[in-house]
């Protein structure tokens, strides 16, 4: 966890200040914003999942984690490379879009390492608590970073961040190397395509659901900006917030009670808080959006991700890691150029309408899945 922390913190530093350096400094438009942003996800789908999956599974976590970490230092090189040419505002976009899908291919050996190495430790029965305090300490990190790195463009600039990006991730070069690693299995794997179609319906479930939480990654600094509210960082805090406390409070519940029947009472959570985002006529009422849409993702995350392990072989659960948060990348690939597309002709509050729609029909997935499940019993 406190890997992943680490290794998590100089992105989530990005976040509140990349879409404003995109738009403020290199005068580009919220279709560009959302390309930029998408930009990771795409790499992750094309590339980061599956490779990250076969190495995490056939070399062993301790050494996919590393890779990770390296790729990250090579973002934070490129950013100070994009700096150098902010006269010439095509080349530097085009950098730090080169930038984003590099950091694409390097997070995925992060977490679906850590994600596997988790499960191999505690075992599978334990699968939901090892994604819930995993990824808690991922959002965390976001949470963290957010304010951090508003405080650090508002006095150095990007290259605040450039050098964040650069220096941070080496702190968990050491945290791991503390850590015993696990040997992996020698036997026969499933190719990666196998092991997506076994997760499939879970994956398009998390799909429906994470349009909400990219609308607020890529989008919710420039809501701030056209409501006069100021900076968003206390919004990515609040998602961040929600997260960790439906993580510790009611964590342990889908591994008791089942994913599918956890996750649809927490995808109408995440709905309820799009909505309250997309209504607010207040800064304090639209945190608490934020952190609804947080606590509610939470849980359906995790609920979904009981699933996809429960449908997966031990040997591959690098794979069905790997491949069931592409099904994540899916949503926040597309979730940026559509929802900048759709800001352009309906305002940006729309955008956070949209979330709400695909948390409901992520809602009717997880209703199917507990139908079949009962239908198998």
């Amino acid at each position: 966890m406190l890997a992943v922390f680490v290794g998590f913190f100089p992105m989530g530093m990005a976040f509140p200040v990349l879409p404003r350096h995109v738009y403020d400094v290199l005068g580009l438009g919220t279709f560009f914003v959302g390309v930029v942003m998408g930009a990771q996800y795409v790499a992750s789908i094309l590339v980061g999942r599956k490779w990250a999956g076969e190495v995490s599974d056939g070399r062993g976590p301790k050494v996919a984690v590393p890779l990770g970490l390296a790729g990250v230092c090579g973002v934070g090189a490129m950013y100070f490379i994009a700096l150098a040419f902010t006269d010439q505002p095509t080349i530097s976009y085009l950098l730090l879009v080169a930038a984003r899908l590099l950091t694409g291919i390097a997070e995925p050996f992060i977490i679906t390492a850590a994600l596997s190495w988790g499960i191999a430790r505690l075992g599978p029965q334990h699968s939901g608590k090892v994604i819930g305090w995993i990824g808690m300490a991922l959002f965390g990190a976001y949470a963290a970073g957010a304010p951090a790195g508003g405080w650090v463009f508002a006095r150095w600039g990007y290259a605040g961040i450039a050098w964040a990006t650069v220096l941070v991730p080496l702190l968990t070069l050491a945290i791991v190397s503390g850590i015993h690693g696990e040997r992996p299995a020698r036997v026969e794997r499933p190719a990666f395509y196998k092991v997506v179609g076994l997760v499939k319906l879970p994956g398009l479930a998390l799909t429906l659901s994470s349009f909400a939480y990219a609308a607020i990654n890529a989008f919710v600094a420039l809501l701030w900006v056209e409501r006069g509210w100021g900076s968003a960082a206390l919004a990515f805090t609040s998602l961040g917030a929600g997260f960790i406390l439906a993580r510790l409070l009611v964590g342990h519940l889908p591994d008791q009670l089942g994913g599918a029947r956890v996750a649809a009472v927490c995808v109408a959570v995440e709905a309820l808080g799009q909505l309250l985002i997309w209504w607010a006529p207040s800064e304090p009422l639209a945190w608490a959006g934020a952190a609804l849409t947080g606590g509610g993702y939470a849980l359906a995350f995790q609920g979904f991700g009981v699933e996809a392990v429960r449908r997966a072989p031990p040997e591959s659960r690098g794979a069905a890691m790997g491949g069931y948060v592409a099904f994540q990348d899916l949503s926040m690939g597309l979730a940026g150029p559509l929802g900048g597309l759709l800001a352009l002709q309906a305002g940006l509050s729309s955008v956070y309408l949209a979330g709400a729609i695909g948390a409901l029909g992520s809602l009717v997935l997880a209703l199917a899945m507990q139908r079949s499940d009962a239908g198998r019993a």
